[in-house]
């Protein structure tokens, strides 16, 4: 049997960006860090990994597709995977949707290709990890579990996505902390709060060259 593997080409990414900010107390995709917005941060990152991205979200200022939720009520991080994944499967060539947070800037450049090389088959999933801790909302998922993610979804009442993870084949990437002048970022690093913000403001600077 040919070994499975696959490529940009292959995959779609979607920005997971239609969360409530509660914390944040606005719309944390257009929360500007240094001179851009998180979203355009994010998107920066993930454009060149994947064939094509698009936005969960109810709307979007970037010049990209918007996939809203399909579960009415700001139903989780899972409802917007589905949607990514509902999104990805009516694509042309597509069997796979990278999904990422609107609120990590500093995600790895190499995010995908290292998640994709870490599959062993087409209906596994791969999820990100770092200092010992898993980021399952960074994962890259067949689109051919959108339709069990959905009757998961109406079924399962705390939509966590571990619980889904653990119905399903799973392997897990952990990627190293990040060199910078300052010290060294955890790429998933996450802006939850304006205290966040002030220290990835931080984290930016550390980070030029």
């Amino acid at each position: 049997m040919a070994e499975f593997s696959l490529d940009r080409s292959d995959i779609a990414g979607v920005v997971l960006a239609g969360g409530r900010s509660q914390r944040m107390g606005r719309d944390k995709a257009a929360v500007m860090l240094g001179t851009q917005s998180l979203l355009r941060h994010v998107l920066g990152r993930l454009g060149p990994q994947v064939s094509s991205v698009a936005v969960n979200a109810d709307a979007a200022s970037e010049n990209v597709p918007v996939v809203p939720d399909h579960t009415a009520g700001k139903a989780g991080p899972m409802a917007g995977i589905h949607a990514a994944m509902t999104y990805a499967a009516g694509l042309p060539k597509i069997s796979h949707v990278v999904t990422v947070s609107v609120d990590c800037p500093f995600f790895p450049t190499d995010l995908v290709a290292r998640l994709a090389a870490a599959l062993e088959r087409p209906s596994q999933i791969a999820i990100a990890a770092s200092e010992g801790r898993s980021h399952p909302v960074f994962g890259l998922w067949p689109v051919t579990l959108a339709t069990n993610l959905e009757a998961w979804i109406a079924t399962d009442e705390k939509r966590r996505v571990r619980d889904f993870l653990l119905r399903h084949d799973v392997t897990e990437v952990a990627f190293p902390l990040h060199p910078t002048r300052a010290s060294l970022l955890d790429p998933f690093f996450n802006i939850n709060t304006p205290d966040d913000l002030v220290e990835a403001e931080r984290w930016l600077e550390a980070l030029r060259t």
